[in-house]
């Protein structure tokens, strides 16, 4: 009798099982090559950002992580489900990046990226994101050769090297009337390469290129590299890298006998950083840099970032504001393909990927960005700023 009552109970909770409500079944576009991200009610979804957030090039990362929240807390809602910002850092080199993005496809959350911050980082990064299905819109990756790859999921709304090494050569060539340059790097993807761009056109424009030296990133003794610069004479030293370098270099160049030289870099020397390293020898330093007009949109934001961090914007970097405009933009696309089935948010990975890519007319506080095929989706070209009175300045 006994086992008899035992079966019964049994069977009737098969019963009830069988008769109860089915799971949801997944839309139709989760059957794509590349499936969903599956969101439940208790989870919040992920935007990733990977950049130096420790070390020499902390500035970037740091800046660039503090608009992005900003952005979180105006735009991190998807049909009622939570944006939440993945912050990681990776060093700025290529190991950090492909260690931090494996780490972030791991999760099934995460559902794009707003960069990588450097340019080598993000070569590392990107096969790893293309497997996945994630894509990226990076606000500072700047070499010319990251869309050149045929990537389906790297964009970025950052100027290129390219612009902004053809606008360095032509300012120093007609602007300032050099006509003998010297070029030194840091051996990255890139400072040489954006080095490489400048040489090329100065000599394009009719300039000479005296030299192009290399230097060890994370030294502190440039004077050998500066001695073979100096027996060339220039009239003007381009120096493709990042700040720490770029420091050393400008406080050992009169020393080395470059007393008078215009020295002019890229984006990665300019911020607060380097002129607390060069305190006075830095008077004269150009840079590339982006900043946007002060339209009511960016002083509002210049306020809120002042009032939430305690530096004001474009102090660290010059990032600060594509960086909001990247994570505003990936979120309206992950809103354009999002579906909700009950409790239950769908990203369709692949449709995603489409609706980044073909990104069109989205009003960032930096400007418009629209994507073209090969995922460059910049919104304004680099302006060069000179260091007056320990400050950068607007460059006539």
């Amino acid at each position: 009798m006994k086992r008899i009552v035992v079966f019964v109970v049994l069977l009737t909770a098969l019963l009830l099982t069988a008769c109860g409500p089915a799971a949801a079944a997944a839309p139709e576009a989760c059957n794509a090559e590349l499936g969903c991200a599956v969101i439940s009610k208790d989870q919040t979804l992920k935007v990733g950002y990977a950049g130096p957030m420790t070390g020499d090039y902390s500035q970037f990362g740091i800046d660039m992580s503090n608009a992005m929240k900003l952005a979180v807390a105006d735009f991190g809602d998807v049909q009622g489900w939570k944006v939440e910002m993945a912050i990681e850092d990776d060093g700025g080199g290529a190991e950090g990046g492909a260690a931090v993005a494996n780490k972030l496809v791991s999760d099934p959350t995460f559902v794009a990226m707003a960069g990588h911050a450097f340019s080598g980082a993000t070569a590392a990064a990107m096969p790893i994101y293309e497997k996945a299905g994630i894509p990226m819109m990076s606000p500072s990756a700047t070499n010319p050769d990251l869309t050149t790859k045929g990537s389906a999921v790297f964009n970025r709304n950052a100027f290129t090297d390219t612009e902004q090494g053809i606008g360095a050569a032509t300012y120093l060539y007609e602007k300032l009337g050099k006509k003998k340059l010297a070029l030194m790097h840091d051996g990255t993807d890139y400072g040489q390469g954006l080095a490489n761009v400048v040489k090329e056109h100065f000599i394009e424009l009719g300039g000479e290129a005296v030299a192009f030296e290399a230097v060890t990133p994370g030294e502190s003794d440039y004077s050998a590299p500066l001695a073979a610069v100096a027996s060339t004479q220039p009239e003007a030293l381009y120096f493709g890298g990042y700040n720490a370098e770029a420091s050393v270099l400008v406080n050992q160049m009169e020393q080395a006998g470059l007393s008078g030289v215009v020295f002019f870099g890229g984006d990665g020397i300019y911020g607060k950083d380097f002129l607390s390293k060069v305190g006075d020898n830095g008077e004269g330093v150009y840079a590339a840099t982006l900043v946007p007009p002060g339209t009511d949109p960016i002083l509002k934001f210049n306020e809120i970032y002042l009032e939430s961090y305690g530096t004001e914007a474009g102090v660290l970097s010059a990032y600060t504001w594509n960086s909001y405009d990247a994570v505003g933009a990936l979120v309206k696309a992950i809103n354009s393909v999002a579906i909700v089935e009950g409790d239950t948010l769908y990203i369709p990975r692949g449709a995603l990927v489409q609706a980044v890519r073909t990104m069109k007319d989205y009003q960032g506080i930096a400007g418009v960005i629209t994507c073209k095929e090969s995922g460059e989706c910049n919104a304004s070209g680099p302006v060069f700023y000179i260091v007056k009175g320990s400050e950068w300045i607007p460059a006539e």
